[in-house]
């Protein structure tokens, strides 16, 4: 498999992606220039998806976090959020399209991991350590 470059990647298409996950929801709580996505009510990713460079900002564990910092100059610490467990990430074209959807999905999976079984379960999400 070729590994794609980002600079392809459009606002619509990170869009699709977050919307993509069982129960999602985009709301603009923030004015109409800032797009959220929720699931159950709770925040997986935001950002400005008309803003260039392209950034979205994504929840993260936090060991992990400080190790993607490191290893990507894309991602930085959350941009005003708590940067412990966020990060905000630059879709400048150093990182694949296949790495981008899955730090989406893994901000949208911590996510959902925090919320009461029965919204796991309306949602048919199962946590990893299950599988």
């Amino acid at each position: 498999m070729v590994a794609i470059s980002l600079n392809a990647m459009k606002s619509a298409a990170l869009r699709k992606i977050c919307l993509g996950f069982p129960g999602a929801r985009e709301e603009f709580p923030f004015g109409e220039d800032i797009n959220v996505y929720k699931v159950a009510g709770k925040v997986f990713a935001l950002g400005p998806l008309k803003a260039k460079p392209l950034r979205i900002s994504l929840k993260c564990e936090p060991d992990l976090a400080v190790r993607l910092r490191a290893e990507h100059p894309a991602i930085i610490p959350g941009y005003h959020l708590n940067k412990r467990h966020w990060n905000t990430v630059e879709l400048d074209g150093s990182l694949t399209d296949d790495f981008v959807r899955e730090l989406i999905e893994d901000s949208y999976d911590l996510v959902v991991a925090g919320l009461p079984k029965r919204e796991q379960e309306k949602l048919n999400w199962v946590a990893l350590s299950q599988e």
